[in-house]
Protein backbone atom coordinates (compact mmCIF):
# COMPACT_ATOMS: atom_id res chain seq x y z
CA UNK A 1 0.00 0.00 0.00
CA UNK A 2 1.60 3.23 -1.09
CA UNK A 3 0.19 6.88 -0.06
CA UNK A 4 1.19 10.69 -0.98
CA UNK A 5 4.12 11.85 0.43
CA UNK A 6 5.48 8.60 0.53
CA UNK A 7 9.31 7.83 -0.85
CA UNK A 8 9.28 4.40 -2.55
CA UNK A 9 11.34 1.87 -0.23
CA UNK A 10 15.30 2.11 -0.49
CA UNK A 11 15.28 5.98 -1.47
CA UNK A 12 16.23 7.40 -4.42
CA UNK A 13 19.54 6.68 -6.73
CA UNK A 14 22.41 9.97 -7.02
CA UNK A 15 21.85 11.11 -10.42
CA UNK A 16 24.55 11.74 -12.97
CA UNK A 17 26.05 14.91 -12.16
CA UNK A 18 25.23 14.58 -8.86
CA UNK A 19 27.42 15.22 -5.21
CA UNK A 20 30.26 15.27 -5.25
CA UNK A 21 31.87 17.30 -7.31
CA UNK A 22 33.36 16.55 -10.67
CA UNK A 23 36.76 17.77 -11.30
CA UNK A 24 36.87 20.90 -13.15
CA UNK A 25 33.61 21.92 -11.66
CA UNK A 26 34.01 24.34 -8.67
CA UNK A 27 34.83 26.85 -8.27
CA UNK A 28 31.86 28.62 -10.56
CA UNK A 29 33.19 30.07 -13.30
CA UNK A 30 32.78 34.10 -14.16
CA UNK A 31 29.00 35.00 -14.44
CA UNK A 32 27.85 32.10 -12.42
CA UNK A 33 27.61 32.85 -8.18
CA UNK A 34 26.52 34.94 -6.79
CA UNK A 35 23.36 35.06 -8.40
CA UNK A 36 22.52 38.42 -10.70
CA UNK A 37 19.36 40.36 -9.40
CA UNK A 38 16.28 38.69 -9.34
CA UNK A 39 17.50 35.43 -8.79
CA UNK A 40 18.57 34.56 -5.27
CA UNK A 41 16.85 35.04 -2.87
CA UNK A 42 14.12 33.12 -3.79
CA UNK A 43 10.62 35.03 -3.41
CA UNK A 44 8.41 34.80 -0.66
CA UNK A 45 7.05 31.09 0.20
CA UNK A 46 10.29 28.97 -1.45
CA UNK A 47 13.39 28.00 -0.17
CA UNK A 48 14.08 28.65 2.54
CA UNK A 49 11.37 28.65 5.04
CA UNK A 50 10.44 31.94 6.37
CA UNK A 51 10.87 32.90 10.37
CA UNK A 52 7.76 30.69 11.90
CA UNK A 53 8.00 28.47 9.58
CA UNK A 54 9.27 24.87 9.51
CA UNK A 55 11.19 24.24 12.36
CA UNK A 56 15.17 23.26 12.71
CA UNK A 57 15.59 20.21 13.59
CA UNK A 58 16.91 18.47 16.95
CA UNK A 59 20.45 16.84 17.70
CA UNK A 60 19.65 13.61 17.50
CA UNK A 61 17.68 13.17 14.52
CA UNK A 62 16.48 10.26 12.80
CA UNK A 63 19.30 7.88 11.48
CA UNK A 64 19.99 7.77 7.59
CA UNK A 65 18.68 4.41 5.85
CA UNK A 66 20.90 2.64 3.86
CA UNK A 67 20.58 3.22 0.02
CA UNK A 68 18.99 6.90 0.50
CA UNK A 69 19.38 9.63 -1.70
CA UNK A 70 21.62 10.85 -2.24
CA UNK A 71 24.75 8.26 -1.35
CA UNK A 72 27.11 9.09 0.73
CA UNK A 73 30.34 8.58 -0.70
CA UNK A 74 33.91 9.11 0.32
CA UNK A 75 35.30 12.42 0.47
CA UNK A 76 30.94 13.40 -0.66
CA UNK A 77 28.79 15.95 0.74
CA UNK A 78 29.22 16.33 4.42
CA UNK A 79 25.60 15.59 6.41
CA UNK A 80 23.66 18.43 8.44
CA UNK A 81 24.98 19.71 11.30
CA UNK A 82 23.24 19.14 14.64
CA UNK A 83 20.66 21.78 14.39
CA UNK A 84 19.68 21.41 11.21
CA UNK A 85 19.04 24.19 8.32
CA UNK A 86 21.09 27.52 9.06
CA UNK A 87 19.24 30.05 10.15
CA UNK A 88 17.93 32.38 7.92
CA UNK A 89 19.96 36.32 7.08
CA UNK A 90 17.59 39.11 6.64
CA UNK A 91 16.80 39.00 2.52
CA UNK A 92 18.24 36.23 1.91
CA UNK A 93 19.66 32.37 1.83
CA UNK A 94 21.05 31.33 5.11
CA UNK A 95 24.68 32.07 5.18
CA UNK A 96 27.10 29.61 5.76
CA UNK A 97 28.88 29.52 9.75
CA UNK A 98 32.76 28.97 10.01
CA UNK A 99 33.25 25.37 10.30
CA UNK A 100 30.51 24.19 8.40
CA UNK A 101 31.64 22.41 6.00
CA UNK A 102 34.47 19.82 7.16
CA UNK A 103 38.02 19.66 6.45
CA UNK A 104 39.70 17.33 4.07
CA UNK A 105 38.87 13.70 4.24
CA UNK A 106 35.39 14.32 4.70
CA UNK A 107 33.77 17.16 2.81
CA UNK A 108 34.83 19.12 -0.30
CA UNK A 109 37.58 18.90 -2.07
CA UNK A 110 39.94 21.89 -1.03
CA UNK A 111 41.29 24.58 -3.30
CA UNK A 112 38.67 26.02 -6.08
CA UNK A 113 36.44 28.48 -4.09
CA UNK A 114 34.81 25.64 -1.99
CA UNK A 115 33.76 26.21 0.82
CA UNK A 116 31.63 29.17 -0.50
CA UNK A 117 31.79 32.56 1.02
CA UNK A 118 29.26 33.95 3.63
CA UNK A 119 25.94 34.42 1.75
CA UNK A 120 26.79 32.26 -1.21
CA UNK A 121 25.22 29.16 -2.04
CA UNK A 122 23.45 27.35 0.37
CA UNK A 123 24.16 24.35 2.31
CA UNK A 124 22.37 20.63 0.57
CA UNK A 125 19.54 18.66 2.32
CA UNK A 126 21.19 15.72 4.41
CA UNK A 127 21.77 12.37 3.09
CA UNK A 128 18.46 11.50 4.30
CA UNK A 129 15.67 13.17 6.29
CA UNK A 130 14.84 16.19 3.98
CA UNK A 131 14.92 19.63 4.94
CA UNK A 132 14.61 20.62 9.02
CA UNK A 133 13.34 18.19 11.30
CA UNK A 134 10.19 17.21 13.53
CA UNK A 135 8.76 19.88 15.49
CA UNK A 136 9.35 20.61 18.82
CA UNK A 137 8.57 17.35 21.05
CA UNK A 138 10.58 15.08 18.30
CA UNK A 139 10.00 11.61 18.09
CA UNK A 140 10.51 8.80 20.42
CA UNK A 141 14.50 9.07 21.81
CA UNK A 142 15.18 12.10 20.62
CA UNK A 143 14.97 11.15 16.81
CA UNK A 144 13.48 12.76 13.53
CA UNK A 145 10.66 11.55 11.51
CA UNK A 146 12.55 11.24 8.22
CA UNK A 147 11.12 14.07 5.79
CA UNK A 148 10.78 13.84 1.85
CA UNK A 149 14.55 12.91 0.85
CA UNK A 150 15.86 15.17 -2.32
CA UNK A 151 12.69 16.46 -3.87
CA UNK A 152 9.41 15.65 -4.92
CA UNK A 153 8.74 12.22 -6.80
CA UNK A 154 7.62 12.93 -10.26
CA UNK A 155 4.11 11.74 -10.27
CA UNK A 156 3.37 12.87 -6.72
CA UNK A 157 1.99 15.24 -5.00
CA UNK A 158 4.24 17.73 -3.60
CA UNK A 159 3.76 18.75 0.19
CA UNK A 160 5.70 21.19 2.28
CA UNK A 161 7.76 22.81 1.71
CA UNK A 162 6.85 25.26 -1.06
CA UNK A 163 3.07 25.40 -1.65
CA UNK A 164 0.36 22.36 -1.06
CA UNK A 165 -0.08 19.45 -3.08
CA UNK A 166 -1.78 19.52 -6.66
CA UNK A 167 -5.90 20.22 -6.42
CA UNK A 168 -5.07 21.51 -2.60
CA UNK A 169 -5.95 24.43 -1.39
CA UNK A 170 -2.97 25.37 1.00
CA UNK A 171 -3.68 24.62 4.65
CA UNK A 172 -4.17 28.01 6.92
CA UNK A 173 -0.71 28.05 9.29
CA UNK A 174 1.88 26.37 7.09
CA UNK A 175 4.22 28.36 4.67
CA UNK A 176 3.11 28.74 1.22
CA UNK A 177 2.52 32.55 0.89
CA UNK A 178 -1.24 32.02 0.23
CA UNK A 179 -3.66 33.01 2.55
CA UNK A 180 -5.88 30.26 4.28
CA UNK A 181 -8.94 29.63 2.12
CA UNK A 182 -11.15 29.16 6.01
CA UNK A 183 -10.24 32.07 8.19
CA UNK A 184 -11.39 29.81 11.25
CA UNK A 185 -8.67 26.97 10.63
CA UNK A 186 -6.03 27.61 13.26
CA UNK A 187 -2.72 28.54 12.87
CA UNK A 188 0.21 26.62 12.98
CA UNK A 189 2.66 26.40 16.42
CA UNK A 190 0.22 27.90 18.98
CA UNK A 191 2.42 27.18 21.91
CA UNK A 192 0.46 24.68 22.85
CA UNK A 193 2.72 22.04 24.82
CA UNK A 194 3.12 18.79 22.60
CA UNK A 195 1.86 15.50 24.10
CA UNK A 196 5.16 13.79 24.25
CA UNK A 197 5.33 10.78 21.46
CA UNK A 198 5.66 7.22 22.64
CA UNK A 199 8.61 5.71 23.36
CA UNK A 200 9.33 3.55 20.93
CA UNK A 201 13.38 2.96 21.07
CA UNK A 202 14.13 -0.17 21.65
CA UNK A 203 15.71 -0.37 24.69
CA UNK A 204 16.14 -5.04 24.82
CA UNK A 205 13.62 -7.21 26.05
CA UNK A 206 10.98 -5.34 28.14
CA UNK A 207 8.76 -8.28 29.16
CA UNK A 208 9.10 -10.41 32.68
CA UNK A 209 9.24 -13.57 31.98
CA UNK A 210 12.56 -15.30 30.12
CA UNK A 211 13.13 -18.80 29.23
CA UNK A 212 13.95 -21.12 32.17
CA UNK A 213 17.44 -22.69 31.21
CA UNK A 214 16.93 -25.91 30.81
CA UNK A 215 13.26 -26.37 30.62
CA UNK A 216 11.97 -30.21 29.20
CA UNK A 217 8.29 -30.17 28.81
CA UNK A 218 8.75 -33.87 29.55
CA UNK A 219 10.23 -33.33 33.09
CA UNK A 220 7.61 -30.80 33.24
CA UNK A 221 4.88 -32.38 32.86
CA UNK A 222 5.83 -35.34 35.19
CA UNK A 223 5.59 -32.69 37.87
CA UNK A 224 2.17 -31.36 36.60
CA UNK A 225 1.28 -34.87 36.72
CA UNK A 226 2.23 -35.59 39.80
CA UNK A 227 0.88 -32.83 41.39
CA UNK A 228 -2.52 -33.69 39.87
CA UNK A 229 -2.45 -36.96 41.17
CA UNK A 230 -4.37 -38.51 44.01
CA UNK A 231 -6.03 -36.87 46.82
CA UNK A 232 -6.04 -33.14 46.51
CA UNK A 233 -4.43 -30.74 43.91
CA UNK A 234 -0.70 -29.15 44.92
CA UNK A 235 -1.12 -25.89 43.46
CA UNK A 236 2.41 -24.68 44.23
CA UNK A 237 4.15 -27.00 41.96
CA UNK A 238 1.75 -25.84 39.38
CA UNK A 239 2.26 -21.94 40.08
CA UNK A 240 5.87 -22.93 40.14
CA UNK A 241 6.44 -24.25 36.91
CA UNK A 242 3.88 -22.09 34.74
CA UNK A 243 5.32 -19.22 36.43
CA UNK A 244 8.52 -19.55 35.46
CA UNK A 245 8.75 -20.78 31.99
CA UNK A 246 8.09 -18.41 28.82
CA UNK A 247 4.99 -19.33 26.75
CA UNK A 248 6.92 -20.95 23.84
CA UNK A 249 7.94 -23.51 26.84
CA UNK A 250 4.76 -24.10 28.55
CA UNK A 251 2.89 -24.88 25.05
CA UNK A 252 4.63 -27.25 24.62
CA UNK A 253 3.56 -28.95 27.41
CA UNK A 254 0.36 -29.85 26.20
CA UNK A 255 1.51 -31.84 23.57
CA UNK A 256 4.52 -34.26 25.52
CA UNK A 257 1.34 -34.19 28.46
CA UNK A 258 -0.68 -36.37 25.97
CA UNK A 259 2.38 -37.96 24.55
CA UNK A 260 3.17 -39.18 27.77
CA UNK A 261 0.00 -40.15 29.56
CA UNK A 262 -2.46 -40.40 26.88
CA UNK A 263 -4.48 -37.82 28.44
CA UNK A 264 -5.68 -33.95 27.67
CA UNK A 265 -3.98 -31.66 29.91
CA UNK A 266 -6.83 -29.19 29.51
CA UNK A 267 -8.93 -31.60 30.61
CA UNK A 268 -7.19 -32.88 33.83
CA UNK A 269 -6.14 -28.82 34.47
CA UNK A 270 -10.13 -27.87 34.62
CA UNK A 271 -10.84 -30.91 36.17
CA UNK A 272 -8.69 -30.28 39.42
CA UNK A 273 -8.85 -26.07 39.65
CA UNK A 274 -11.27 -23.80 39.82
CA UNK A 275 -12.16 -20.16 39.41
CA UNK A 276 -9.95 -17.39 38.27
CA UNK A 277 -6.98 -19.55 38.91
CA UNK A 278 -8.24 -22.85 36.59
CA UNK A 279 -9.00 -19.41 33.32
CA UNK A 280 -5.42 -18.00 34.25
CA UNK A 281 -4.09 -21.59 34.07
CA UNK A 282 -5.46 -22.44 30.75
CA UNK A 283 -4.67 -18.75 29.12
CA UNK A 284 -1.12 -19.78 29.77
CA UNK A 285 -1.04 -22.72 28.23
CA UNK A 286 -2.02 -21.43 24.96
CA UNK A 287 -0.27 -19.54 21.98
CA UNK A 288 -1.06 -15.72 22.19
CA UNK A 289 -2.60 -15.34 18.92
CA UNK A 290 -5.08 -18.23 19.71
CA UNK A 291 -5.97 -17.26 23.27
CA UNK A 292 -6.50 -13.38 21.47
CA UNK A 293 -9.05 -15.50 19.25
CA UNK A 294 -10.67 -17.35 22.30
CA UNK A 295 -10.79 -13.82 24.11
CA UNK A 296 -12.54 -12.58 20.85
CA UNK A 297 -14.61 -14.90 20.38
CA UNK A 298 -16.04 -14.82 24.31
CA UNK A 299 -15.90 -10.52 23.38
CA UNK A 300 -19.01 -11.24 20.52
CA UNK A 301 -21.04 -14.41 22.10
CA UNK A 302 -20.81 -13.74 25.16
CA UNK A 303 -23.93 -11.90 27.43
CA UNK A 304 -23.31 -8.08 25.80
CA UNK A 305 -20.84 -7.67 23.49
CA UNK A 306 -17.44 -6.91 25.33
CA UNK A 307 -16.43 -3.89 22.91
CA UNK A 308 -13.33 -2.73 24.76
CA UNK A 309 -11.83 -6.03 24.53
CA UNK A 310 -12.45 -5.88 20.70
CA UNK A 311 -10.96 -2.55 20.33
CA UNK A 312 -7.89 -3.35 22.32
CA UNK A 313 -6.49 -6.95 20.81
CA UNK A 314 -7.38 -5.23 17.33
CA UNK A 315 -5.56 -2.18 18.03
CA UNK A 316 -2.54 -3.73 20.00
CA UNK A 317 -1.14 -6.33 17.66
CA UNK A 318 0.40 -6.35 14.15
CA UNK A 319 -0.38 -7.20 10.77
CA UNK A 320 1.13 -10.87 11.51
CA UNK A 321 -0.76 -11.34 14.48
CA UNK A 322 -4.30 -10.35 13.56
CA UNK A 323 -3.65 -12.49 9.98
CA UNK A 324 -2.76 -15.50 12.25
CA UNK A 325 -5.77 -14.41 14.63
CA UNK A 326 -8.45 -14.36 11.60
CA UNK A 327 -6.88 -17.88 10.54
CA UNK A 328 -7.53 -19.54 14.06
CA UNK A 329 -10.78 -18.02 14.51
CA UNK A 330 -12.11 -18.96 11.07
CA UNK A 331 -10.88 -22.92 11.93
CA UNK A 332 -12.14 -22.86 15.88
CA UNK A 333 -15.51 -21.82 15.47
CA UNK A 334 -16.54 -22.35 11.49
CA UNK A 335 -17.02 -18.62 11.17
CA UNK A 336 -14.61 -15.37 9.76
CA UNK A 337 -14.18 -13.24 12.49
CA UNK A 338 -15.29 -10.48 10.15
CA UNK A 339 -18.54 -11.66 9.52
CA UNK A 340 -19.08 -12.18 13.33
CA UNK A 341 -18.01 -8.44 13.95
CA UNK A 342 -20.53 -7.35 11.38
CA UNK A 343 -23.24 -9.74 12.94
CA UNK A 344 -22.86 -8.43 16.72
CA UNK A 345 -21.89 -4.46 16.11
CA UNK A 346 -23.45 -1.65 13.58
CA UNK A 347 -22.78 1.86 12.90
CA UNK A 348 -19.11 3.70 12.81
CA UNK A 349 -17.86 1.78 15.35
CA UNK A 350 -19.19 -1.82 13.01
CA UNK A 351 -16.33 -0.14 10.24
CA UNK A 352 -13.65 0.86 12.93
CA UNK A 353 -13.55 -2.68 13.91
CA UNK A 354 -14.15 -4.65 10.31
CA UNK A 355 -10.95 -1.88 9.23
CA UNK A 356 -9.12 -2.84 12.45
CA UNK A 357 -9.32 -6.70 11.47
CA UNK A 358 -7.87 -7.12 8.05
CA UNK A 359 -4.44 -6.32 9.48
CA UNK A 360 -3.52 -4.23 7.17
CA UNK A 361 -1.88 -1.64 8.77
CA UNK A 362 1.05 0.50 7.21
CA UNK A 363 4.18 -0.86 9.30
CA UNK A 364 6.92 1.23 8.12
CA UNK A 365 8.92 3.09 10.54
CA UNK A 366 9.79 6.15 8.47
CA UNK A 367 7.82 8.93 8.95
CA UNK A 368 7.18 11.86 6.53
CA UNK A 369 6.29 15.04 8.66
CA UNK A 370 4.54 16.45 5.63
CA UNK A 371 2.06 13.61 5.01
CA UNK A 372 1.57 14.32 9.09
CA UNK A 373 0.89 17.51 8.86
CA UNK A 374 -1.90 16.90 6.28
CA UNK A 375 -3.24 14.26 8.27
CA UNK A 376 -3.34 16.69 10.70
CA UNK A 377 -5.57 18.79 9.26
CA UNK A 378 -7.61 16.35 7.22
CA UNK A 379 -8.77 15.26 11.33
CA UNK A 380 -9.54 18.63 12.01
CA UNK A 381 -11.89 19.30 8.80
CA UNK A 382 -13.24 16.61 9.73
CA UNK A 383 -14.28 17.18 13.17
CA UNK A 384 -13.55 20.43 14.97
CA UNK A 385 -14.09 22.76 11.98
CA UNK A 386 -17.48 21.22 10.62
CA UNK A 387 -20.86 20.77 10.96
CA UNK A 388 -20.99 17.55 11.89
CA UNK A 389 -18.48 14.54 12.21
CA UNK A 390 -16.80 13.10 9.06
CA UNK A 391 -15.93 9.81 10.80
CA UNK A 392 -15.14 7.71 7.96
CA UNK A 393 -11.86 10.74 7.73
CA UNK A 394 -10.63 9.55 11.02
CA UNK A 395 -11.51 6.12 10.42
CA UNK A 396 -9.65 6.26 7.22
CA UNK A 397 -6.00 7.90 9.35
CA UNK A 398 -6.30 5.76 12.37
CA UNK A 399 -6.68 2.35 10.87
CA UNK A 400 -4.39 2.44 8.09
CA UNK A 401 -1.65 5.02 8.64
CA UNK A 402 1.55 3.36 10.63
CA UNK A 403 1.63 3.62 14.56
CA UNK A 404 4.95 6.49 14.06
CA UNK A 405 3.73 8.32 11.69
CA UNK A 406 0.22 8.24 13.61
CA UNK A 407 2.26 9.35 17.12
CA UNK A 408 3.44 12.83 14.99
CA UNK A 409 0.63 13.40 13.44
CA UNK A 410 -1.29 13.41 16.84
CA UNK A 411 1.36 15.99 18.14
CA UNK A 412 0.85 18.11 14.90
CA UNK A 413 -3.15 18.13 15.45
CA UNK A 414 -2.41 19.04 18.83
CA UNK A 415 0.45 22.07 17.82
CA UNK A 416 -2.04 23.14 15.42
CA UNK A 417 -4.98 22.96 17.08
CA UNK A 418 -4.36 23.81 20.54
CA UNK A 419 -6.02 21.08 21.49
CA UNK A 420 -5.46 17.37 22.03
CA UNK A 421 -7.12 14.77 20.11
CA UNK A 422 -8.23 12.67 22.44
CA UNK A 423 -10.49 15.63 23.69
CA UNK A 424 -11.55 16.50 20.27
CA UNK A 425 -12.63 13.06 19.85
CA UNK A 426 -14.85 13.18 22.96
CA UNK A 427 -16.37 16.62 21.26
CA UNK A 428 -17.01 15.00 17.82
CA UNK A 429 -18.36 11.36 18.91
CA UNK A 430 -20.38 9.57 21.48
CA UNK A 431 -21.32 6.11 22.49
CA UNK A 432 -18.97 2.93 20.75
CA UNK A 433 -17.85 4.35 18.28
CA UNK A 434 -16.21 7.53 20.58
CA UNK A 435 -14.85 4.73 22.83
CA UNK A 436 -13.87 2.96 20.22
CA UNK A 437 -11.71 5.79 18.55
CA UNK A 438 -10.55 6.68 22.02
CA UNK A 439 -9.44 3.38 22.89
CA UNK A 440 -7.62 3.31 19.20
CA UNK A 441 -5.14 6.52 20.06
CA UNK A 442 -4.09 6.16 23.37
CA UNK A 443 -3.28 2.12 22.16
CA UNK A 444 -0.94 3.62 19.33
CA UNK A 445 0.47 6.94 21.16
CA UNK A 446 1.50 5.00 24.58
CA UNK A 447 0.42 1.32 24.69
CA UNK A 448 2.49 1.02 28.10
CA UNK A 449 0.32 3.74 29.39
CA UNK A 450 -2.68 2.04 27.38
CA UNK A 451 -1.92 -1.28 29.27
CA UNK A 452 -1.57 0.45 32.56
CA UNK A 453 -5.10 1.96 32.62
CA UNK A 454 -7.08 -1.17 31.43
CA UNK A 455 -5.46 -2.75 34.12
CA UNK A 456 -6.77 0.10 36.59
CA UNK A 457 -9.71 -0.32 35.68
CA UNK A 458 -10.08 -3.54 36.03
CA UNK A 459 -9.54 -3.63 39.24
CA UNK A 460 -10.88 -0.37 40.41
CA UNK A 461 -14.23 0.27 41.55
CA UNK A 462 -16.59 -3.14 43.24
CA UNK A 463 -15.35 -6.24 41.65
CA UNK A 464 -12.17 -7.12 39.85
CA UNK A 465 -12.79 -7.56 35.58
CA UNK A 466 -10.92 -10.82 35.98
CA UNK A 467 -10.99 -11.18 32.03
CA UNK A 468 -9.48 -8.18 31.77
CA UNK A 469 -6.52 -8.54 34.41
CA UNK A 470 -6.29 -12.37 33.13
CA UNK A 471 -5.62 -10.79 29.64
CA UNK A 472 -3.69 -7.97 29.87
CA UNK A 473 -1.32 -10.02 32.43
CA UNK A 474 -0.83 -13.23 29.88
CA UNK A 475 -0.32 -10.77 26.70
CA UNK A 476 2.21 -8.45 28.27
CA UNK A 477 3.74 -11.08 29.97
CA UNK A 478 6.72 -11.36 27.78
CA UNK A 479 5.69 -7.82 25.63
CA UNK A 480 6.21 -4.98 27.59
CA UNK A 481 5.13 -5.32 31.30
CA UNK A 482 8.25 -3.63 32.55
CA UNK A 483 7.06 -0.19 30.62
CA UNK A 484 3.32 -1.02 31.69
CA UNK A 485 4.64 -1.30 35.57
CA UNK A 486 6.62 1.75 35.54
CA UNK A 487 3.60 3.54 33.49
CA UNK A 488 1.28 2.45 36.43
CA UNK A 489 3.15 4.01 38.89
CA UNK A 490 3.52 6.70 37.51
CA UNK A 491 -0.04 7.45 36.71
CA UNK A 492 -1.55 6.31 39.81
CA UNK A 493 0.87 6.72 42.08
CA UNK A 494 1.71 2.98 43.68
CA UNK A 495 2.96 0.29 41.89
CA UNK A 496 1.48 -2.83 39.95
CA UNK A 497 2.83 -5.23 42.33
CA UNK A 498 0.77 -3.86 45.44
CA UNK A 499 -2.50 -3.01 43.13
CA UNK A 500 -2.72 -6.75 42.52
CA UNK A 501 -1.97 -7.89 45.33
CA UNK A 502 -4.73 -6.15 47.05
CA UNK A 503 -7.63 -7.05 44.62
CA UNK A 504 -6.95 -10.48 44.26
CA UNK A 505 -6.49 -13.59 46.76
CA UNK A 506 -5.14 -17.07 46.70
CA UNK A 507 -3.25 -19.27 44.67
CA UNK A 508 -5.23 -16.93 41.54
CA UNK A 509 -2.90 -13.52 43.06
CA UNK A 510 0.26 -15.75 43.61
CA UNK A 511 0.49 -16.45 39.69
CA UNK A 512 -0.53 -13.05 38.91
CA UNK A 513 2.75 -11.89 40.46
CA UNK A 514 4.40 -14.01 38.59
CA UNK A 515 3.38 -12.78 35.44
CA UNK A 516 3.96 -9.17 36.90
CA UNK A 517 7.83 -10.12 37.87
CA UNK A 518 8.00 -7.74 41.39
CA UNK A 519 7.62 -4.74 42.97
CA UNK A 520 8.50 -1.05 41.56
Amino acid sequence: MSYPGYPPSGGYAPQPGAYPPQAGGYPPQAGGYPPQAGGYPPQAGGYPPQAGGYPSQQAGGYPPQAGGYPSQQAGGYPSQQAGGYPSQQAGGYPSQQAGVYPQPGGGFPQGGGFPPQAGGYPSMPPAQGGWGGAPAGGMPGGGMPQGYPGGPVPGQPQGYPGGPAPGQQPMPGYPGGAPAPNPSMPGYGGGVPATPYSPAINRGYRGVIKDYPGADPLRDVEVLRKAMKGFGTDEAAIIEILGSRSNKQRVPMVAAYKTTYGKDLFHDLKSELTGNFEKLVIAMLQTPTRFDASQLKEAIVGAGTDEACLIEILSSRSNAEIGEINQIYKNEYGKKLEDAIINDTSGHFRRLLVSLCQGNRDEREQVDINMAKQDAQKLYAAGENKVGTDESQFNAILCSRSKPHLRAVFNEYQQMSGRDIVKSICREMSGNVEDGMVAVVKCIRNTPEYFAERLHKSMAGAGTKDRTLIRVMVTRSEVDMLDIRQAYQKAYGKSLYTAISGDTSGDYKKLLLKLCGGSD
